[in-house]
């Protein structure tokens, strides 16, 4: 079953029972699922056209779903990354072991970030842990920009499409190196 709702709770059930979700970020819709569960991130990728090569964002409410996943090569990088968090910088940090290899790709790292956006917020609370974070768009292609088009371009292979707003920007989040601080996006 698929539904359009503003129900977060809704959300969190549909992450829980291995479903994919089209959620709101501060700049684009994004499409995640529960990083840890294989199956649910390979139809993440699937969805996207997307290679599993490529690697996917984490987003979380608090540095505490990140810290497990990450390996610092200094504590500088991480002090780099906590200045931007909460907020739209997503950082690239070395993976540590519990990161999933289908969130990595083909990366001995894994690309991390604090969101501000009430409604990431309340779901990486109500789920302890952090999510899939990747543009609710066919890779290549411009983000959609309502739940509407994207149940219309998707239909039923997402099971829930949060339709709460966005957090007023116009572009994915700014990517960086945390152990240079360079753009890569």
């Amino acid at each position: 079953m698929s539904e359009i709702g503003q129900s977060i709770e809704s959300a969190v059930a549909t992450v829980q029972s291995g479903g994919l979700l089209v959620y709101p970020t501060e700049g684009v819709f994004g499409l995640g699922c529960d990083y840890r569960n294989q199956s649910a991130v390979l139809k993440v990728l699937q969805l996207k056209q997307r290679s599993v090569n490529q690697g996917l964002v984490l987003i979380a409410s608090h540095i505490e779903h990140i810290l497990p996943l990450i390996k610092p090569a200094d504590q500088s990088h991480l002090a780099r990354a906590l200045k931007t968090w909460p907020g739209h910088t997503t950082w690239v940090f070395p993976q540590s072991d519990l990161t999933p290899r289908w969130i990595t790709g083909s990366f001995n790292s894994v690309a991390v970030r604090v969101s501000k956006h009430p409604s990431v917020k309340q779901l990486c609370d109500q789920l302890g842990h952090a999510l899939v974070s990747t543009s609710a768009n066919l890779s290549g292609q411009p983000p959609l920009s309502s739940c509407q088009d994207l149940s219309n371009t998707w239909g039923k292979q997402v099971e829930y499409y949060l339709d709460l707003p966005l957090g007023g920007l116009n572009q994915p989040s700014t990517l960086k190196v945390a152990a240079t601080g360079q753009q890569l996006r």
